[in-house]
């Protein structure tokens, strides 16, 4: 096992190699395309990439994305089925068939988890059955894994019930969870607390920041006020084995500030996964 070098603060002590892998999500460069954030990643020194599968018609073709893997000798760790209201006509109308194309999507280019959002509360039919429908898919190597969201804000700060059965899969009896933590910013929710209560059902971590605006901000990790370092400190002190998916956004900047930003991003993660044993 290494060990700390000159200015370590312990020469000899065994430090802990992370077991999390740490990605980027082709989000994360909006607007630039899939093609830019598997150059981006490779260039950085990201362990992969997350997939959110969009209009860019380059992130529904698998034999694309391979190329891209291979290209860059960056894997797909994840992917995001299109689950967004951006993306609602994204292989059809039908939710279940845009998650079974995701699943398939995953299997050809070989991630193993997909990152879903719970159904939206006019999606009637599909919430009904979503727990149940999300259980019989979730039986082989593809995982399936629930993010947690926030509720919506209307006049006055009203806040609006936007999912079904609830944005918070934390009392849901799902397998698999996706943690967000621009996410828990915006809902008002104790990240901490998510994480013990999760315990081994948080499968895929997105890392982002926020500063409890009602505006889902996905700011660098670091520039906000979630416990982003203590999440990871305690996910790494655990075992943690999922992936860390790296989820900002960076559309307002220009192209060196995206890869300073992205750099500093990974290199938090590095930092707070590197405990010591």
């Amino acid at each position: 096992m290494p060990t700390r070098g000159e200015g370590g603060a312990a020469p000899g002590r065994p430090v802990d190699v992370p077991h999390a892998q740490v990605g980027l999500s082709t989000a994360s460069v909006y607007p630039e395309g899939v093609a830019a954030a598997f150059e981006l990643a490779a260039r950085l020194g990201y362990d992969g990439v997350e997939v959110m599968v969009w209009t860019d018609p380059l992130t529904r073709e698998a034999g694309a994305l391979r190329t891209l893997s291979e290209l860059h000798g960056i894997p797909v760790l994840s992917v995001h089925a299109p689950t967004l209201l951006v993306t609602q006509r994204v292989w059809g109308t039908d939710p279940w068939e845009k998650i079974d194309r995701s699943m398939a999507l995953a299997d050809e280019v070989g991630a193993d988890t997909v990152v879903l959002h719970p159904p939206f509360r006019w999606q009637r039919e599909y919430a009904r059955d979503f727990v149940d429908g999300v259980a019989r898919r979730t039986t082989g190597d593809i995982r399936l894994a629930v993010e947690n969201m926030y509720p919506w804000r209307g006049p006055r700060s009203r806040e609006l019930e936007a999912y079904l059965p609830h944005w918070d899969p934390v009392p849901q009896p799902y397998d698999d969870v996706t943690l967000d933590l621009s996410h828990t910013s915006t809902s008002g929710s104790d990240a901490m607390e998510m994480v013990r209560l999760l315990g081994p059902r948080l499968r895929h971590l997105h890392l982002a920041d926020g500063v409890g605006s009602a505006r889902d901000e996905h700011l660098v990790p670091g520039r906000g006020t979630q416990p982003c370092g203590e999440v990871l400190e305690t996910l790494a002190s655990g075992g943690y084995a999922g992936h860390v998916v790296v989820e900002v956004t960076t559309r307002r900047a220009g192209e060196a500030q995206r890869e300073l930003d992205l750099a500093e991003a990974l290199a938090f993660a590095r930092l707070h996964l590197a405990t010591s044993a």
